[in-house]
C-alpha cells in the first residue's frame, strides 16, 4: 500500500472530522444522554417512592377501615345495650303499672264488698224489723212464731 496524497488527505480529513465531532457534536450529545439518564433515574426513583406511598396509603386505609369497623361494632354494642335497658325499663314500668292497677282494683273490690255488706245489713235489719213487727202484730203462738221465722229465713 502506497502512501499517497489521497490517503494522507483522507486521514487529515478524518482527524479533522473526529476533532470537530469531539469538540462540537459529542459534548451536546453526551449532555443530552446524561440528562435523559438523569430523568429516567428520577422517574424510576419517583415510581419507587410512589409505590412506597401507595403501600403506605393502603396500610393506612386498612387501618382506617379496621378502626371504623371497631367503632361500628362498639356503636352496635352500645345500641343493643341501650335497647336492652329500654326493654328492661319498659318491663319494670309495666310491672309497676300492673301492680298499681291491681292494688286499685283490689281497693275498689273491697269498697264494693263493704258497700254491698252495708246494703245487705240495712236490708237484713229492715227485714228483721218487719219480721219483729209481724211477730208483735200476731198473737204469740209458737207455731205461728216458727212459721214467721221460717218465712223470714226464706226471705234472707
Amino acid at each position: 500500500m502506497d502512501l499517497n496524497a489521497t490517503v494522507i488527505g483522507q486521514s487529515i480529513a478524518m482527524v479533522v472530522f473526529v476533532w470537530f465531532c469531539m469538540k462540537f457534536i459529542w459534548p451536546p450529545l453526551l449532555a443530552a444522554i446524561e440528562e435523559r439518564q438523569e430523568k429516567i433515574a428520577e422517574g424510576l426513583a419517583a415510581a419507587e417512592q410512589g409505590a412506597e406511598r401507595l403501600d403506605q396509603a393502603r396500610a393506612e386505609a386498612e387501618e382506617i377501615v379496621a378502626d371504623a369497623r371497631r367503632q361500628a361494632t362498639q356503636i352496635l354494642d352500645q345500641a343493643n345495650a341501650r335497647a336492652n335497658e329500654i326493654v328492661a325499663d319498659g318491663k319494670n314500668e309495666g310491672e309497676r303499672e300492673r301492680e298499681r292497677q291491681l292494688t286499685a282494683a283490689k281497693a275498689e273490690i273491697e269498697q264494693e264488698t263493704n258497700r254491698a255488706r252495708e246494703e245487705l245489713r240495712g236490708q237484713v235489719s229492715a227485714i228483721a224489723v218487719a219480721g219483729a213487727e209481724k211477730i208483735l202484730n200476731r198473737e204469740i203462738d209458737a207455731k205461728a212464731h216458727d212459721d214467721i221465722l221460717g218465712k223470714l229465713a226464706a226471705e234472707i
